[in-house]
């Protein structure tokens, strides 16, 4: 089987994983592809349930061996990519994938997939909100805090680009929201 992508793209900070966890959860039948990164471990993450944790020089032989769906050099020698048997794993199961990536992997996926993936942005309420989300998170230094927020402004701009917008004021309305479209995705048998 080859089933549906739901993808899930927003700037750090927004709630874009609290989301996909809980739909996760939820009876859609979608199962996390866990993305590669070569950022080192936070504290509390496990390898191969958060991240595929690799080193610089490993994740780009993995490029070279065309093992990746898609990739991105986020920052200076800290990638992040989705595996290709990270799909083959879900769809053995007769499951559809959820990714949780940044903007340019979301519509880097979309491309590939076409009207078999649904992309949707979540958007913060503001950039201050963002600020302040990411800051209480207590895992940035003032330094990253800064490039975070950069990034952000960056990745706004992509949102025209996605299939469906939510904006994330209240965590509980738009985990409904983000559920209701996607199960309405999911249940269309046209694509």
């Amino acid at each position: 089987m080859e089933g549906k992508s739901v993808i899930f793209s927003a700037p750090s900070g927004t709630g874009k994983t609290s989301i996909v966890k809980q739909l996760l959860l939820s009876d859609l039948n979608l199962s996390f592809s866990i993305s590669a990164t070569s950022r080192p471990l936070r504290q509390g993450e496990k390898d191969g349930k958060d991240y595929h944790f690799f080193t610089p020089e490993i994740f780009r032989q993995k490029i070279a061996n065309n093992e990746f769906l898609e990739w991105e050099e986020v920052y200076k020698d800290q990638y992040y990519g989705t595996l290709n048997k990270e799909l083959e794993r879900i769809w053995s199961q007769n499951r559809h994938v959820v990714f949780d990536v940044d903007v340019v992997g979301g519509l880097n996926i979309k491309k590939k997939f076409g009207e078999k993936a649904l992309c949707l942005f979540i958007m913060p309420p503001s950039l201050e909100e963002l600020r302040n989300r990411l800051i209480h998170r207590g895992t940035e230094t003032e330094q990253s805090l800064k490039k975070r927020l950069e990034k952000a402004e960056f990745e706004l701009s992509f949102a025209p680009k996605f299939d469906v917008t939510i904006h994330n004021i209240d965590l509980s309305a738009a985990t409904d929201e983000a559920y209701q479209i996607v199960r309405e995705f999911l249940n269309n048998d046209k694509q």
